[in-house]
C-alpha cells in the first residue's frame, strides 16, 4: 500500500509519533513514512468475509483474527505496516519501542487491489519472510475468486502451497483452517468482486 512519503526522513520515533495523532494508517521503513492507499467497497468486503470465516474456525482456540488496525512490525528490516488480516497464536509480542505492534503472526492475508499487488507479491512479501513466527501468507483476489496460500516448507523456503478457486477451498494448516473460496467471495449485495 504504498504511497507519497510524507516526511523526507522521520526517525522511528518520530513515526510513532506521528501515528498516535494521524486518522489515518502509515507504513514506515527506513526513515519513510508514506501512507496507506483507500480501500475500495470490494477491497473491504473481502478482508471482513476471511476475519469472519477465520474467526468463526478459531473460536476456543489460542489464537486470533486481528484487522487492518493491528500494526505489524518487522524487526529484521525495520518494516512497520498494516495488513489486511493478521492471524497471532498464543500470546500477542509486541515490537519493544510500539506497544501497538504484534511482532509474531503465524498468518498474514492481504487483498490484492490494482495498486497494490505487486508490493504485496514482492517487496513486502520479502519483509513479511523475515518474521520468524510466520508459517503462511495469503493473498486474495480481487479480480477473480481466487486464494493462494504461500507456506513455509520444512527447508525454510516459501512456496506457492495452495491455489484455490471457485468450488475449491484453501487449507491454512498453520492454524488448522481453511477458507472456501465460495463463501470469501459470497456477496449478498449483488456487487462483483
Amino acid at each position: 500500500m504504498r504511497g507519497p512519503a510524507t516526511t523526507p526522513y522521520a526517525p522511528h520515533a518520530e513515526y510513532l509519533a506521528l501515528e498516535e495523532k494521524s486518522l489515518t494508517k502509515q507504513e514506515w521503513l527506513d526513515g519513510v513514512i508514506r501512507s496507506r492507499s483507500e480501500s475500495s467497497p470490494d477491497h473491504a468486503g473481502l478482508a471482513a468475509a476471511v476475519i469472519g470465516s477465520l474467526g468463526n474456525q478459531l473460536r476456543g482456540k489460542r489464537c486470533r483474527v486481528f484487522t487492518a488496525d493491528l500494526k505489524v512490525r518487522v524487526l529484521a528490516t525495520g518494516l512497520s505496516t498494516y495488513a489486511d488480516v493478521t492471524v497471532v497464536c498464543g500470546g500477542l509480542e509486541v515490537d519493544p519501542d510500539d506497544r501497538n505492534a504484534a511482532t509474531n503472526p503465524m498468518l498474514i492475508v492481504e487483498v490484492l487491489s490494482d495498486s497494490t499487488e505487486a508490493y504485496d507479491r514482492g517487496e513486502k512479501f520479502g519483509h513479511y519472510r523475515r518474521i520468524p513466527s510466520l508459517a503462511e501468507y495469503v493473498l486474495v483476489s480481487q479480480r477473480s475468486p481466487k486464494i493462494e496460500v504461500f507456506r513455509k516448507n520444512e527447508a525454510g523456503k516459501w512456496v506457492l502451497a495452495e491455489e484455490a478457486s471457485a468450488g475449491e477451498t484453501a487449507p491454512l494448516l498453520s492454524i488448522g483452517c481453511a477458507l472456501s473460496v465460495d463463501d470469501v467471495y459470497l456477496d449478498p449485495l449483488g456487487a462483483t468482486a
